[in-house]
């Protein structure tokens, strides 16, 4: 009996680490959030959003998820519960199908951040929630 507890021991101390390998968390930013902008799809990333200047990642494809390359892509910062509204900033194509942007957040709260594309195959406005801290 005891040579066969050696074993099993060793099987679950593997499964634990393999679990927690998975489960730990990332050290880059993850997804706000998906949504459709008219013909695209678009995917926010903002690592640990702060006062301050803020770097905002963009994935957009279309609707099949190929990298899509709008001709205009920007980023629009709004703190509705406070009437802030903070002018746009113009995203850069980094490669086909990822943008960034920088957007200034000048206090911690709930930001709501508008993305506006336009391309030839249409336009389209997505809006995301950001927590600042």
């Amino acid at each position: 009996m005891t040579a066969r507890r050696g074993p099993i021991a060793a099987a679950v101390v593997l499964a634990a680490a393999l679990l927690a390998w998975w489960l730990w968390p990332s050290g880059g930013s993850k997804p706000v959030a998906r949504s459709a902008a008219g013909p695209y799809l678009v995917q926010l990333r903002v690592d640990s959003a702060r006062t301050g200047d803020n770097a905002v990642d963009l994935d957009i494809t279309d609707q099949r998820g190929d990298a899509a390359t709008p001709d205009r892509v920007s980023v629009e910062p709004a703190m509705p519960q406070m009437g802030h509204a903070l002018p746009p900033s113009t995203a850069t194509a980094l490669t086909p199908g990822h943008y960034r942007a920088t957007v200034n957040l000048p206090m911690p709260g709930q930001w709501e951040i508008a993305v506006k594309l336009s391309g030839a195959p249409g336009s389209g406005s997505a809006t995301f929630s950001v927590q600042a801290n």
